[in-house]
């Protein structure tokens, strides 16, 4: 007679789903105290709400280990050269802050209350609390000068990678990834002296050296870029470009303003007031588009012109499905921009063109880029954009990267927006010119190509017009600029703004006058706009 086995068996496969149990428990880490799935985790939505709000100033405070901190400004002399060597880039036309600072060492000027202990509820420095909404700010300053930027920096590395902790709103976020980033901003603000630097967070960079903080989040972000407005005496341009972007219907970050501090051994100090950037690897691909596995680009370089014959991988990045060496999309792009139906078949050029690009998406960016006036991107230089192909579409999609060059009505020469060049520039400058794109030759051909077919420019001239009646129209961007230079005021000027050392600003008015430039800048492009439709409507 057989004994049953049927006993044994099943205390043998309780056993085994018992062991699997306490394996997958102790494989699982602890998560750092204070983890909320809603602000840590990964399954949480973005909250943009919290994350970029559009009526107040977030404030932020990253701690980092003295040695840690030594280690990132050693990396960044070693690609650089010496903190604060440059004198103030007066090759490039401009000026800085007076007097050279030690980057290992807090100037006076810039120190936080006694004890050094982190801001509470939004404390901004010198143990004040931040004026409300609208008072009246003291003036400080312009900032240092500018170059185009692009291939400025004299290396293709970036600053290395570390740990910092993060805390915000009450909440701290672990072993955070933090390097600095930028090209002409890094390198003439390391250069000047000055720590505010423009840096970037990967909320879950170190994971592997850190397991308890797998699919780390802030609040449903992955990364964030933080814009230190170099550039920009009005501190309003990255902001707002983005926002006009975005309303006008092309596909761009959400931005919003952090006073941010640093504590690097020495206790919490102000580095001055920064733009949040949305990262578009991170979110803007998975909240602004239907499907965000596609490639996406981020060109540079040569290639990053679309010229005939300059095809190179290097000069597309991928940011996205990185491991696949597939780059038939681009090339496909490069086929049909440059082939000979483009003077012998129009039609069939357009078709072929339209089957690989939102040549709609691209000529209403660069309708709106003309009308705002942004001279640091395609067409002055090969970066600062992004190509997405949708999956939806099978097309790719142009988004603008970078603004704070924007908004300004002079570049190049020596000239910055918001310098004094903005009141000095010429007759040609404030014409249609630029509208007209003339000036721009076959270098650059998604601009030369599609506004030389008469198809393509009527449709260019449509979205020109409608920007300066929709998105950019001079009352209602007088009224946006005025509202976002009272929220800011209190943390760029006066005894609680920022201070020397830990600022791009260098003179006593150009805060407030930077404003007047805005105001008067969109006025002047309503006008240039009203003069450049008369001139198409004429057949002239």
């Amino acid at each position: 007679m057989k004994r049953s086995r049927t006993i044994p068996i099943f205390f043998m496969s309780m056993l085994i789903l018992a062991l699997g149990a306490n394996l997958t428990l102790a494989q699982e880490p602890t998560r750092p105290e204070g983890w909320v799935e809603a602000s840590h985790g990964k399954e949480a939505d973005p909250n943009y709400a919290v994350v970029f709000p559009q009526e107040a100033v977030n404030t932020m405070t990253i701690t980092i280990e003295p040695e840690t901190w030594q280690a990132m400004l050693d990396d960044m002399t070693e690609l650089y050269g010496e903190f604060g060597a440059r004198a103030g880039m007066d090759d490039m036309g401009g000026d800085r802050p007076e007097g050279n600072f030690d980057p290992g060492q807090r100037p006076l000027d810039g120190q936080m209350p006694e004890g050094g202990q982190p801001p509470q509820g939004g404390q901004m420095p010198g143990g004040g609390q931040p004026p409300q909404d609208g008072q009246p700010p003291a003036a400080m300053g312009q900032h240092p000068p500018g170059g185009m930027g692009g291939d400025m920096l004299g290396t293709d590395t970036n600053p290395m990678w570390a740990t910092a902790d993060i805390e915000f709103d009450g909440q701290v976020w672990t072993n955070v990834g933090i390097r600095f980033k930028g090209n002409s901003s890094l390198m003439s603000t390391w250069g000047s002296g000055t720590y505010k630097l423009p840096f970037k967070l990967d909320f879950d960079q170190f994971e592997d050296d850190y397991p308890e903080i797998e699919n780390q989040r802030f609040y449903g972000f992955q990364k964030l870029s933080f814009s230190s407005n170099w550039s920009d005496a009005s501190l309003l341009r990255e902001k707002v470009t983005a926002d006009i972007f975005r309303e006008a219907g092309v596909p761009a970050a959400q931005t919003a303003f952090y006073a941010v501090y640093v504590d690097y051994g020495a206790g919490p100090t102000y580095f001055g007031l920064y733009t949040a950037v949305e990262v578009i690897d991170d979110t803007v691909i998975q909240t602004q588009f239907e499907d965000d596995g596609g490639n996406l680009y981020k060109p540079e370089g040569t290639g990053a012109t679309f010229a005939a014959g300059s095809f190179d991988e290097d000069a597309f990045e991928k940011e996205t499905n990185a491991d696949e060496g597939d780059y038939s999309d681009i090339l496909a792009l490069f086929t049909a921009l440059h082939a000979e139906t483009r003077t012998t078949e129009p039609a069939t050029w357009r078709k072929n063109l339209e089957a690989v690009l939102d040549v709609d998406g691209f000529i209403h960016w660069l309708a709106v880029n003309a009308v705002v006036q942004n001279w640091d991107t395609y067409g002055s230089m090969a970066h600062n954009y992004y190509l997405y192909n949708d999956p939806t579409t099978g097309l790719l999609t142009w988004i603008p990267w970078d603004n704070n060059m924007a908004l300004s009505a002079g570049m190049g020469g020596g000239g910055r927006p918001g310098g004094q060049d903005a009141q000095n520039r010429s007759e040609a400058t404030t014409t249609t010119s630029s509208l007209t794109q003339e000036n721009v030759s076959s270098d650059w051909p998604l601009i030369r190509y599609l506004l030389d077919d008469p198809v393509y420019h009527d449709l260019y001239v449509t979205y020109v017009d409608d920007t300066v009646t929709g998105a950019f129209a001079p009352a209602k961007m007088e009224a946006t600029y005025q509202t976002l230079h009272d929220l800011i005021a209190p943390y760029v000027v006066g005894e609680n703004g920022e201070q020397e050392g830990y600022t791009n600003l260098s003179s006593a008015a150009a805060f407030e006058t930077a404003l007047t430039q805005l105001m008067t800048h969109v006025n002047e492009r309503y006008a240039a706009v009203q003069e450049y439709i008369n001139t198409q409507t004429s057949g002239s």
